[in-house]
């Protein structure tokens, strides 16, 4: 997350359970559609071109490695 401050929040000694429903409220809440419009799929391939762009500050939303 960028521009995002966590604060007050532990997650590592929270139980997978409390996990699990915190996530799936926050699925709940984020509207699918914009997250599907600012995620992109690239292979593995990509990666390293991917990541300098990312550096440079070219890069904007998600970015999603397809692995072989």
């Amino acid at each position: 997350l960028r521009g995002v401050t966590l604060v007050g929040i532990e997650s590592v000694n929270c139980p997978n359970a409390e996990r699990r429903a915190a996530w799936s409220a926050l699925a709940e809440l984020v509207d699918q559609d914009l997250l599907e419009e600012m995620t992109s799929e690239i292979p593995f391939s990509e990666v390293v071109p991917t990541a300098e762009r990312l550096l440079a500050g070219k890069v904007r939303g998600r970015v999603v490695v397809k692995t072989p």
